[in-house]
């Protein structure tokens, strides 16, 4: 998370967590242009969420992934009935670890819960 979603934000995000040959796939919001990247954009106004540049067959330019993230993310959080903007990031990283795990355990849980008495 970052406080800020203007484009010299965004561009230094992205130089600061991705490799200099990364491909970042984009819509077309202007923001991205300040991105040092390559990145293949689509183009949502004209109905487009992804693309076969090469003709294979296989869709190079997709951009729907991310927002599937955060739909997942929305979802995670819907039962906490809202979170504290200071808490926000501790429960996305939850999420994200749910989503790479693909399961949170009661283990877990249980775990976080004994390392965050441990620091406050």
């Amino acid at each position: 998370m970052c406080e800020h979603t203007d484009g010299k934000t965004l561009k230094q995000h992205v130089q600061s967590y991705t490799k200099p040959k990364a491909i970042c796939y984009t819509d077309e919001w202007q923001g991205y242009n300040q991105v040092e990247r390559t990145h293949p954009t689509v183009c949502h106004r004209q109905h487009e969420w992804a693309r076969d540049d090469d003709g294979d067959g296989v869709r190079e330019v997709p951009t729907n992934t991310i927002e599937g993230l955060w739909t997942t993310a929305r979802n995670f959080l819907r039962p906490f009935r809202g979170v504290h903007k200071e808490y926000l990031k501790n429960y996305l990283a939850m999420c994200e670890h749910r989503i790479n795990l693909k399961r949170i355990t009661p283990k877990f849980t249980a775990q976080l819960v004994a390392k965050h008495q441990l620091i406050t």
